[in-house]
């Protein structure tokens, strides 16, 4: 039973469940954070001529990051050039504008342009532009969205990069790339055959994911932007599991090639396996440190599933959870402070946060079937799916659980979120 929720062998949930694929979703936004910043994004001019509406997008990320509350404060459409009458804001309980405009081009681009006000100290935060193809505009949002985020908040944004999951749509499965927000998706790849564990590579380029194309799983690795594929791990037996070292040069991976399934590492441009771990029990989900010294992963040594540390050797065993009887699935923040998990409490499934400084250890959802987290690469947010009212759906989180955003598609299920990292 315990093998039915490690991610190695997720496909069988998968062949049993029929969850369709979508490539649209819609975000909702629930609760409220400890401290919001209350910020107005005005209309951008001319954004009523594009295929998208800028504005809407940059206020969806901002509030689902968690940071920010939108204010509206019933303003007129601004443009950047506009020198605002900052004191209508004040009153609505603005602490910060956001301006803009989209014009069209005569190459058939499109010019974007914002700009960023304080309105309690009436400063001018500056702002960029961008001229984009129509097919970019939404991109164009995400990016000012995260101008904006690190401007206000010190932080850097994550809107602008991209996320990895599987749907599975009739007998059809299908791996997908979609916008932070989960919008824009692009099928990666269609099969008949169960597609698991999707890993972004360290430079955002690369999909490393596990097939049962040939009627057994193995492990390829995916250009994005070909599309092009590589067969990375095809042993004798189950190859799974697959995980990317921080400088992009191993995968480490699950194989069952020498008896039961256990840790290996081999370079990642393919080649043999150096084993790493020698249990009686099953060891599967690696993942590496954000510092690239230890590898985290789930074993059931102990008697049921754990998560445990080791160096890359496979030297300096330790034991991790300790507050579940059952914690599978290891996602590390990349500021290398937090550990997600899922935890059985009570009969059900959770996203659990460690911090790993203290160890202490909070539950940040109230669902019962959460799976799969994966941290934004500002380890601000955490991408998991959930079950909500009968179908499986991708959702965010703060780190204190405080605001969650689901990206719920017009139908079906989703399963096995990856973040990717931010663009080089």
């Amino acid at each position: 039973m315990m093998l039915t929720f490690f991610r190695a062998l997720t496909f069988l949930l998968l062949c049993l469940t029929g969850f369709g694929a979508h490539a649209q979703f819609r975000v909702e936004v629930s609760g409220v954070g400890l401290t919001q910043l209350p910020i107005s994004v005005s209309a951008f001019q001319g954004e009523d001529q594009t295929p998208q509406r800028l504005s809407a997008i940059i206020l969806a990320d901002l509030e689902r990051s968690g940071q920010f509350r939108g204010i509206n404060a019933g303003a007129s459409r601004l443009d950047e050039r506009s020198l605002p009458d900052l004191s209508i804001f004040r009153q609505a309980g603005a602490d910060s504008l956001v301006t803009g405009s989209v014009t069209k081009l005569a190459d058939g681009r499109f010019d974007v342009r914002f700009r960023v006000w304080d309105v309690v100290k009436g400063q001018d935060f500056g702002g960029q532009s961008f001229a984009v193809a129509p097919g970019d505009l939404r991109l164009a949002a995400h990016r000012a969205a995260d101008y904006i985020y690190e401007k206000l908040t010190g932080d850097k944004g994550a809107f602008s990069t991209r996320i990895a999951y599987v749907t599975k749509n009739g007998s059809r499965f299908q791996l997908w790339v979609a916008d932070a927000d989960g919008e824009n998706a692009q099928s990666a790849l269609s099969s008949p055959e169960p597609i698991i564990s999707p890993a972004w590579s360290p430079d955002g380029n690369q999909l490393a994911y596990v097939s049962f194309e040939s009627r057994k799983p193995v492990v390829y690795v995916h250009s994005v932007s070909t599309g092009k594929r590589r067969l990375i791990a095809n042993f004798k037996g189950s190859n799974s599991a697959p995980a990317w070292s921080p400088d992009g040069r191993f995968l480490a991976v699950t194989l069952s090639r020498e008896g039961g399934s256990q840790l290996f590492v081999l370079p990642s441009g393919g080649g043999d396996a150096v084993r790493l771990t020698q249990s009686r029990g099953i060891d599967t989900e690696p993942i590496y440190s954000a510092d690239g010294k230890h590898i985290y992963f789930v074993s059931d040594r102990g008697g049921s599933p754990q998560i445990y540390r080791m160096k890359t050797d496979g030297q300096g065993l330790e034991r991790v959870t300790f507050n579940s009887a059952y914690s599978i699935s290891p996602a590390l923040s990349p500021d290398g402070r937090w550990l997600a998990y899922i935890a059985r409490i009570d009969g059900v499934f959770r996203l659990q946060v460690m911090d790993l400084a203290g160890g202490t250890v909070r539950s940040i959802t109230e669902s019962n079937a959460d799976e799969s987290p994966s941290f934004a690469p500002n380890s601000k947010l955490i991408v998991y799916a959930t079950r909500q009212q009968g179908v499986q759906a991708l959702m965010t989180a703060t780190l204190d659980g405080r605001v969650k955003a689901r990206l719920g598609g017009q139908s079906g299920d989703v399963r096995e979120p990856d973040w990717g990292p931010f663009f080089n």
